[in-house]
């Protein structure tokens, strides 16, 4: 059987084929849409007599064009394995989704669609009008599926974005309320637009910062966060993350919020890996504000929200317009709206098979791996408390960069941890503050798996991964006796 996704073309198409036409054969299907050879896929509909699709796009092909794609592939016995090997293309198996995952094509189709209108979603005329509908009704979609009201959801450009906008914009309006409170409390593990946002209020507002205890497996405890309350009472904020984008361990997001709230404090969290792979729901978790991006769970990039209780105070970090209830003013990116709600839709409706899929695909990965290869461990915690996407080693012996790099070469793609420090030669943040010694820290390779993973993609990896980390450990030693 051919890959399930090659290439260019093949890679949005195998979920939305098995959505759009269970007799499909999604695999077989994207072995056909191999290298963007656009004319060689049109000559291939024509020989089977459907007629070529009116549409194809360069950046995302096939979307427009679900129904001949699908006559393809019932007819696909008519081409034979000669016809489609001569639509030769790299093998590439995408197990980096925790880095960002391919959009959903229903979600490009949506946002493509609005690319295509014109109006300011401030304007009052009727373009302006529409733009502001479309801007309202993917508001109102997302707050329905994660527990929100729409007016708690601020629109911003990202995870990053409302990071930054959630951490200064309460911590100043708790502040200027009381000037005693100037405590931040926060962990070790956080993604660096906490860590760093965190940096900044220490470093130019007099912020201090407190930061919960990491257990082994990466883990922070309501306890623990109990007594540090109970210790002082000069809190701005806290912040933990709902679920960590390196080793995947889950924390207890709730039991965190209601101890804050016993105390008066409000609590944030970073919960950009857990929408499409865990239940959030807003209201119920009892936070105060929640980050999220569209890019993870398979809308658009550069589009995300903040989610934030109208009780909740919130200084702005940009001003001008005023919009997003005067906390973050800029022109809003309709199509990006638009595209973020239409993957909210599918990312949540479908968030238990898909996280179940997922399970199962990352056990089999996770048990090849320890089966396969000497010296390797697991890091973060074990189910339920673990994303069900992320799998997460360190390999004793191995430099993380140069495993990645031979992976690359024969196409595995993933990555050594937080694609927002990649490449940067130093040990992961989270492995230290879970224990790990700064070698082995620098050895981690995390898979993550997403909505477009298949079994074909698992095979792979372990069909590469041991020949690869021999070779990295190898070098490793070779390495190490050039420098004595």
């Amino acid at each position: 059987m051919l890959p399930p996704r090659l290439g260019k073309i093949g890679v949005y198409l195998p979920v939305y084929l098995q959505s759009a036409d269970p007799d499909c054969n999604p695999a077989t299907t994207a072995g056909l849409l191999v290298t963007g050879d656009q004319q060689g896929v049109t000559n291939a509909l024509v020989s089977i007599g459907v007629s070529p699709p009116s549409y194809y796009s360069t950046t995302y092909p096939g979307v427009a064009d679900v129904a001949a794609v699908a006559q393809v592939t019932r007819n696909l016995s008519k081409f034979g394995t000669a016809q489609l090997d001569q639509y030769p293309g790299r093998v590439m198996v995408y197990l980096d989704h925790a880095a960002t995952t391919p959009m959903h094509p229903a979600a490009i189709e949506a946002m493509t669609a609005v690319l295509g209108t014109v109006g300011n979603a401030s304007s009052l005329h009727t373009t302006g009008r529409a733009a502001r509908r479309r801007l309202e009704e993917s508001r109102e979609l997302i707050a329905e599926k994660l527990g929100a009201r729409p007016s708690e959801v601020i629109f911003t450009a990202g995870g990053t974005e409302s990071d930054n906008l959630a951490l200064k914009g309460i911590y100043w309006a708790r502040r200027d309320a009381d000037q005693s409170r100037r405590r931040i409390v926060t962990t070790e593990v956080e993604h660096h637009a906490v860590l760093d946002s965190v940096n900044w209020l220490v470093e130019h507002e007099g912020a201090e910062v407190t930061q919960l205890p990491t257990a082994a497996d990466g883990s922070v405890s309501a306890a623990a966060l109990r007594e540090v309350l109970q210790a002082h009472d000069d809190v701005a904020l806290v912040s933990v993350m709902w679920a960590n984008n390196e080793v995947g361990t889950v924390m207890p997001t709730a039991e965190l919020a209601a101890v804050a709230a016993e105390f008066g404090v409000p609590m944030h969290s970073d919960a950009v890996q857990a929408v499409g792979q865990l239940p959030v729901d807003f209201d119920a978790s009892g936070l105060s504000a929640m980050s999220i991006t569209a890019h993870k769970f398979g809308g658009p990039p550069a589009v995300g929200a903040l989610l934030l209780r109208r009780d909740v105070a919130c200084v702005p970090v940009l001003h001008g317009g005023g919009q997003e209830r005067d906390i973050r003013s800029g022109t809003p990116d309709v199509a990006g709206a638009v595209g973020m709600a239409t993957a909210v839709r599918i990312a949540v409706d479908g968030v238990e098979a898909n996280s179940e899929r997922l399970r199962a695909l990352r056990d089999r990965l996770v048990d090849g791996v320890l089966a396969q290869i000497d010296e390797v461990h697991l890091n973060g915690a074990g189910d339920p408390l673990r994303l069900p996407g992320n799998a997460h080693f360190t390999f004793r012996g191995c430099e993380g960069d140069a495993l990645l790099m031979l992976l690359d070469a024969n196409g595995i793609e993933c990555s050594t941890g937080s694609a927002c420090t990649a490449g940067v030669a130093q040990p992961s943040h989270v492995l230290i503050a879970m224990g790990a010694d700064p070698a082995s820290a620098r050895g981690s390779l995390r898979l993550s798996l997403g909505h477009t993973s298949v079994d074909a993609d698992v095979d792979a990896v372990l069909e590469v991964l041991p020949g690869a980390v021999a070779r990295a450990r190898r070098a490793a030693l070779a390495s190490a006796g050039a420098s004595r």
